[in-house]
């Protein structure tokens, strides 16, 4: 008897071993790395967590942020996904290139960021869009519509019906007529005041946005040169609004599942922007925060909820 209880002892301390063992490789593989990848004559970096074998996930970022502000939502998707999400050229720890030698412009980027994911093997993915990384997601769709496999868009507009006041005002005197006074508006949106307007204006609580948040875009902002990209961006994202049509023509044509989870009190890109997925994709899902634009500073797990569950019914 004794023979046998000791060999149940051992029996049960492999067990233990071995779960301890699994959960250390799987916290291992669910870990977030970083790294850079050479695409051209670009540096581009980005986060990675998650098991390659698993459905990837890619997160595309907004202005002035980078993959710096899916830090809180990685963790809660990697157990399940494989997740990437890249600095865009200008943005965060990628190379800005000088606009002498590359041309910032929202089809330019996404260009380098499809090359991107072809040099790191990601075929297939869903596209999470916040904000810039709207149109440059939506042309990934446009030219690659077999390979997204579903669109999650967190105030990431695609219909005029979302483009607020702030547009009309400080937007799109410049694209009509670019000069110094149409730049200096633009320019005012640069500034430090404003960067941390877009983290708190519309939130519940301010005190649940870091301050590492809106200080880490200001410093990229301040970067030399920084200012010509940011300018060269702002003039180009009018042709963003005259591809709207183009691309409902591809939602409507390809059907790929749609959730929207919107940060309801974003002073950028309103409520309206969220339910017109609906006119082009009925059953796309729609969710709204009582947060405002970068609303996974205060809602990371409630918006990782909803993907979670939106892609398990989705993606396989």
């Amino acid at each position: 008897m004794k023979f046998i209880r000791n060999v149940g002892i051992c029996m049960g301390m492999l067990a233990l071993a071995l779960v301890a063992a699994a959960s250390e490789r799987s916290q291992e593989v669910n870990r977030t790395t970083y790294k850079t990848q050479q695409v051209g004559n670009i540096r581009i970096f980005y986060r990675e967590a998650g098991s390659p074998s698993r459905p990837t996930i890619v997160l595309l970022h907004g202005f002035p942020s980078s993959s710096h502000m899916f830090r809180d939502l990685i963790p809660q998707l990697s157990g399940q996904y494989h997740v990437i999400a890249a600095d865009m050229p200008g943005y965060g720890y990628s190379d800005q290139p000088s606009p002498d030698g590359f041309v910032y412009t929202f089809d330019h980027i996404a260009s380098v960021m499809d090359q991107f994911l072809d040099s790191i093997g990601v075929k297939k993915y869903s596209i999470y869009i916040q904000d810039y990384g709207a149109p440059i997601g939506f042309r990934l769709f446009l030219k690659h519509p077999d390979r997204i496999q579903a669109i999650i868009t967190q105030n990431g507009n695609a219909y005029e019906e979302g483009l607020s006041p702030f547009w009309a005002e400080s937007i799109v005197p410049y694209w009509k007529d670019k000069n110094p006074e149409t730049e200096k508006k633009i320019r005012e949106l640069l500034t430090f005041e404003t960067t941390k307007f877009q983290y708190t204006k519309g939130f519940r609580n301010p005190e649940n946005v870091s301050p590492d948040s809106y200080t880490f875009d200001q410093m990229t902002l301040d970067r030399p040169g920084n200012d010509v990209i940011q300018l060269a961006l702002f003039y180009d994202y009018q042709k963003n609004v005259k591809q709207y049509p183009q691309w409902h023509e591809a939602l409507r044509k390809a059907k790929p599942p749609v959730l929207a989870v919107w940060g309801k009190n974003d002073p950028i890109f309103l409520p309206a922007g969220a339910e017109a997925y609906k006119r082009d994709v009925p059953d796309a899902e729609i969710h709204f925060v009582d947060s405002g634009h970068f609303a996974l500073e205060e809602d990371s797990t409630e918006i990782a909820r909803y993907i979670l569950a939106f892609l398990s019914k989705r993606v396989k």
